[in-house]
């Protein structure tokens, strides 16, 4: 996965949701069963490090579920490719990303939610997203899924440089797309049971105001505590350091670097308050009803 910098107090541990009060959302175009059954179509094809052919099999089914879906090769990586999907519109516009791949080590790590549960929430946003008809000058949506987010050797807390031998292909999707986004959302650790979302002390605050507004339109800002949390290099960063407002959807206290990482840690209910979050924000930002914040950070 990635790494943590620093940890700020404010941080809550998961604890789990009571079934009552994590079922009831006040809105329905995110289908949290079909996200589930992509999680357990990623995990049939066991680890799939970047540059395997298993996540090359991967990608072949994934492209055809984001709209105009489409492989972009990695500049310096042969084999690495992102896959993007795209609903057209005005720039600069959104992007939705998540990494496909997952750590190369420990040997049998399958990744369900360190991977899987941001892919499977991006797919079935874009399914979401595509239904809507778009009002004239609406802002273009991006989906992307980064391929080599993980190090090609070890474990990301082992690299003294992560962001140097990891993010591959977000670095690659910036340097590839200059001035295309106006918008940054990250989804990394978002399908486990007990979910909490902190802002992740790098996300930008004005971005991130918003989803949490979002949140509490679908009924879901329970999920979303008003506090920050651990500052992360992730996907999102190749953004921020571009000046792209952009947040990084990350529960840290989840294990994803364990070998526990499987489905039965994961809960539709958590995907569900996360998809509809998702469809809400970006619809808003998408529309103008959200203003897109000036500028990201340089963590």
């Amino acid at each position: 996965m990635r790494r943590a910098l620093a940890l700020v107090a404010g941080i809550l541990v998961a604890g789990a949701l009571p079934t009552s009060a994590a079922a009831a959302l006040r809105v329905d175009r995110f289908d949290s069963q079909r996200a589930w059954r992509a999680v357990e179509r990623q995990l049939a094809y066991g680890q799939r490090p970047a540059g395997s052919p298993q996540l090359r099999r991967l990608a072949d089914t994934l492209r055809p579920l984001l709209p105009g879906g489409r492989f972009e090769p990695l500049t310096g990586e042969p084999g690495l490719r992102n896959v993007v999907g795209t609903l057209r519109g005005r720039r600069p516009g959104i992007v939705i990303g998540a990494h496909y791949d997952t750590l190369r080590e420990p040997p049998g790590f399958v990744g369900a939610n360190n991977g899987a549960a941001g892919t499977a929430v991006v797919i079935e946003a874009a399914r979401a997203l595509r239904r809507v008809r778009p009002p004239a000058g609406a802002r273009e949506v991006r989906f992307v899924l980064f391929d080599g987010e993980e190090p090609a050797a070890g474990l990301p807390e082992e690299s003294i440089n992560f962001y140097r031998d990891g993010l591959r292909g977000s670095k690659a999707y910036v340097a590839r797309h200059p001035r295309r986004t106006g918008a940054m959302l990250l989804l990394d650790y978002v399908g486990h049971r007990g979910l909490r979302l902190p802002r992740e002390r790098n996300s930008t605050p004005a971005l991130w105001a918003h989803v949490r507004t979002a949140a509490r339109t679908v009924g879901a800002v329970r999920f979303f505590p008003n506090t920050t949390g651990a500052a992360i290099v992730d996907d999102h960063t190749p953004f921020l350091r571009a000046g792209v407002p952009a947040v990084d959807f990350i529960d840290w206290s989840y294990p994803g670097h364990d070998l526990s990482d499987g489905l039965d840690k994961l809960s539709p209910q958590s995907l569900d308050a996360v998809g509809e979050t998702v469809v809400e924000v970006v619809s808003r930002l998408r529309r103008g009803s959200y203003p897109l914040p000036s500028t990201g950070g340089v963590p």
